[in-house]
């Protein structure tokens, strides 16, 4: 009897090339392996998809370790770490205790995960300051330029009027100076605030809350301290009068000049 491979003009194939056609194939040798997530992944997983859908919002109180570990087949060490991963994140706070307050707790406080990330990785030198200020540049002076008072006039007036207590606090010549370093970021991430992105005011408090050791160890001493002090107090008053006119443009330049001015004289540069 006639193949009817032979028909069509081809050599019937052998058993072992049939054979071999239907074996499934073994990944060579130099494939990638998909790394295997680990346990914690599994509930950071499915915390982003509550809180993306609304199944979980602020202010929502997290199932106990318990109940987590499960529901998703794993152990509690699992779970705490989750947990702890979610609350260097600024997604949840932790307490203990009993009642509404206790367990994990979900907030929203973006900047202090990315303060935690970006704060390492300046310590480990593979972000330097020099970058980090460069940054704050970008994003302050861009921020300078897109403040619209009259977008939410409301808004805008109190936070003015909250720089200006912040500027009238640092004002005061008995100010400590580590004191009067953290009105200065407050003072910067407000102003920030009225560009109306809450990405750049998160970033912006993220920047500062990343470098704030440094700024800190950069004044030598209190002797030091005082001439640096009365010049950022006029360069501040600079630039919320050039915010409060609506000028934009010269706030971004005096913002440009100050945050560079400080960076020269804490470098030597």
């Amino acid at each position: 009897m006639t193949s009817p491979w032979e028909n069509a003009g081809v050599a019937p194939a052998s058993d072992t090339e049939r054979t071999s056609a239907v074996r499934p194939r073994t990944p060579a040798a130099d494939t990638p392996v998909p790394a295997r997530p680990k346990a914690y992944q599994l509930v950071l997983n499915d915390i982003e998809d509550q809180l993306r859908t609304g199944a979980l919002t602020v202010g929502d109180q997290l199932p106990g370790e318990r109940a987590l570990a499960e529901a998703h087949g794993i152990s509690r060490a699992s779970v705490r770490d989750a947990i702890r991963i979610l609350d260097v994140m600024g997604v949840v706070r932790t307490a203990t205790g009993s009642g509404p307050g206790a367990g994990a707790v979900v907030i929203s406080e973006p900047a202090a995960g990315i303060a935690t990330a970006l704060r390492m990785h300046v310590a480990s030198a593979r972000l330097s300051v020099q970058e980090i200020v460069q940054t704050r540049i970008l994003l302050e002076t861009w921020a300078a330029r897109g403040a619209d008072l009259e977008a939410d006039p409301a808004r805008s007036a109190a936070v003015l009027e909250e720089a200006r207590g912040l500027l009238a606090a640092m004002d005061d010549p008995e100010l400590e100076r580590g004191a009067f370093h953290e009105l200065d970021a407050r003072f910067h991430v407000r102003l920030s605030g009225l560009a109306g992105n809450a990405v750049i005011e998160a970033m912006m408090d993220s920047l500062r809350l990343a470098i704030s050791g440094y700024v800190r160890d950069a004044v030598r001493s209190d002797e030091a301290w005082g001439p640096v002090a009365t010049v950022l107090r006029g360069q501040h008053h600079g630039i919320l009068d050039a915010v409060a006119a609506g000028d934009g443009e010269q706030a971004a330049d005096l913002l440009r000049e100050h945050i560079e001015w400080f960076h020269g004289w804490s470098t030597g540069s």
